[in-house]
C-alpha cells in the first residue's frame, strides 16, 4: 500500500502550537474541481469533470457519503480514510455523486487541506487574513486565480507550514509524495523530531533520490505510521499524489490529534437502537438520544454495515451533520451478548396487539441535564412489581439493545 491503512485509531497527545481540530468544517476542503477552484463559469479546473458540492454558490451543502465511482473492494486500502474524512466534512465528492479517487492535487489544495484539518478555517477566511499581503514571488498569480486562498497561505505561514527558504507557492504544481508528507509532518508540529532524523538509515531502493533535508520528516512520518513505501521496495517521493492517497495520508494525521474540546464527535458505547432513535452512553456516564439520517453510514467489522448491525456494547464514534446521525464507526465490537440496566420514569411506551412494543425513560442525567431514552421491548419481557404505568419508576434490563426485564419501583 502507498499510503498506511487504518488499524489503530488511539490519540496521542503532542505539543504543538495548533488550534483545536474543526470536526465539522462547513464546507469542502480539496475537491478537484471545487468551487473554490472553479472558473468563472463554474467549470472545474480540468482536474475532473462535474462540480463539486461548494460550487453551489453559497447554497447548501449535502452530505455525501456514498460515492457512485468510490466501490469499497476496488479502493478498500482507502475506503475508510475516504468516509471518515467525508463524514467531517474535510473532503467531499462531487455533485455528480463521485468522487474521482483518482484525480492528483494541486499544491494549492493540499495547503488549505492542512489549514483545515488543524481547525484553523475561521481564522484563515477572517477579513484581516484575507487581505493579506504575501511576500510571495507568485503572490500576484495566486491573488488573481485563487483569491479565496490568501488567508490560508498567511495562516500556513504562521504554522511553519513553509520551509523558511520557499519563495515560490507553485500553487497548480502537483502535490508529489514527498512534500506531501513533509507538509503533513510541519502540520503535526513534528518538525523538532524530524530534525533529530536527519541521519536515520532509509531502506527504500530508491532513497538516493530523497534530499538528505528531507530524509528527517521522512522517517517521522514512517515512524509515525503516516505513510508507507510500495511493495517494490520504494518510495518515490516525486510521485504525484491522488485524491485518495491525500485522504489518507490526512486521516492519518488527523489520528495523531487530540480531540477537540469542541469537537461535534461524540464517543461512547451503544445503548439501544429502535428505527431511527440511537442512545449512546457516553464515556461520562450521560446517556444521548440521537436520530440517525436515513444515509448513515455505518462501519463496523471493517465494513459498510446496515445500522441495524449496532449491538448493545458497541464501542462507537458517531459524528453528526445538522442534528442527524451521518457517520457512525464501531470502534470496538461487543463480542458476546451483552446485558446492561437503566433506571428512569417512564415518560411513555407503545403497544403492538396489545404487546408492549415499545418504552421510553426520563431520567437526570450526570449533568443535571434531562433525557429520554427509547429502548425496543422483547416479546417476552418479564415485567415485575406491578402492572406498568406512567410516571413510574422503573429498572430495565437490556440485552443487545432490547428490554427484556422491567422491574417497577415501589
Amino acid at each position: 500500500m502507498t499510503f498506511a491503512t487504518k488499524k489503530d485509531r488511539k490519540r496521542t497527545n503532542p505539543v504543538w502550537k495548533r488550534a483545536t481540530v474543526a470536526t465539522m468544517a462547513a464546507a469542502m476542503l480539496v475537491g478537484g474541481a471545487s468551487g473554490a477552484f472553479a472558473d468563472s463559469k463554474g467549470h472545474g479546473n480540468g482536474n475532473a469533470q462535474g462540480h463539486s458540492q461548494e460550487a453551489k454558490a453559497k447554497g447548501k451543502i449535502e452530505l455525501n457519503l456514498n460515492f457512485s465511482d468510490l466501490k469499497e473492494n476496488d479502493w478498500k486500502w482507502a475506503y475508510e480514510h475516504i468516509i471518515r474524512l467525508a463524514s467531517k466534512q474535510v473532503f467531499n465528492g462531487y455533485e455528480d455523486g463521485s468522487f474521482k479517487p483518482a484525480n492528483s492535487i494541486k499544491r494549492i489544495e493540499a495547503i488549505v487541506a492542512a489549514v483545515r484539518l488543524l481547525g484553523l478555517k475561521d481564522e484563515a477566511e477572517s477579513d484581516a487574513n484575507m487581505n493579506a499581503q504575501l511576500n510571495f514571488k507568485d503572490f500576484d498569480q495566486i491573488k488573481k486565480k485563487y483569491p479565496w486562498a490568501v488567508g490560508y497561505l498567511k495562516v500556513a505561514l504562521e504554522n511553519d507550514l513553509f520551509a523558511e527558504g520557499d519563495t515560490s507557492v507553485q500553487p497548480d504544481k502537483p502535490a508529489d509524495r514527498l512534500w506531501a508528507t513533509v507538509l503533513l509532518v510541519k502540520a503535526l508540529k513534528l518538525d523538532g523530531e524530524a530534525k533529530t532524523k536527519m541521519d536515520a538509515q532509509l531502506t527504500f531502493k530508491d532513497e538516493d533520490k530523497i534530499p538528505a533535508g528531507s530524509v528527517g520528516y521522512v522517517a517521522e512520518a514512517l515512524d509515525k505510521g503516516l505513510i508507507t513505501g510500495y511493495s517494490n521496495n520504494t518510495f518515490q517521493p516525486n510521485k504525484p499524489v491522488t485524491r485518495a492517497e491525500l485522504a489518507a495520508l490526512l486521516d492519518r494525521a488527523d489520528g495523531q490529534m487530540p480531540d477537540s474540546p469542541d469537537s461535534q464527535a461524540i464517543n461512547g458505547s451503544v445503548v439501544s437502537l429502535s428505527g431511527s432513535s440511537l442512545s449512546v452512553k457516553k464515556s461520562d456516564g450521560t446517556t444521548v438520544a440521537l436520530t440517525l439520517d436515513p444515509n448513515v453510514f455505518v462501519f463496523r467489522g471493517d465494513r459498510k454495515v446496515a445500522a441495524s448491525a449496532l449491538v448493545s456494547g458497541d464501542q462507537v464514534l458517531v459524528r453528526t451533520y445538522e442534528g442527524n446521525v451521518v457517520f457512525i464507526e464501531v470502534t470496538q465490537a461487543a463480542t458476546a451478548p451483552v446485558t446492561t440496566t437503566d433506571t428512569g420514569t417512564v415518560s411513555y411506551y407503545t403497544l403492538n396487539s396489545n404487546q408492549l412494543a415499545t418504552l421510553t425513560l426520563s431520567k437526570v442525567g450526570s449533568d443535571g441535564t434531562s433525557q429520554s431514552v427509547l429502548y425496543n421491548v422483547a416479546d417476552n419481557v418479564v415485567v415485575t412489581g406491578g402492572n406498568l404505568a406512567q410516571n413510574q419508576t422503573v429498572t430495565v434490563t437490556i440485552t443487545n439493545n432490547v428490554v427484556t426485564g422491567i422491574a417497577i419501583q415501589s
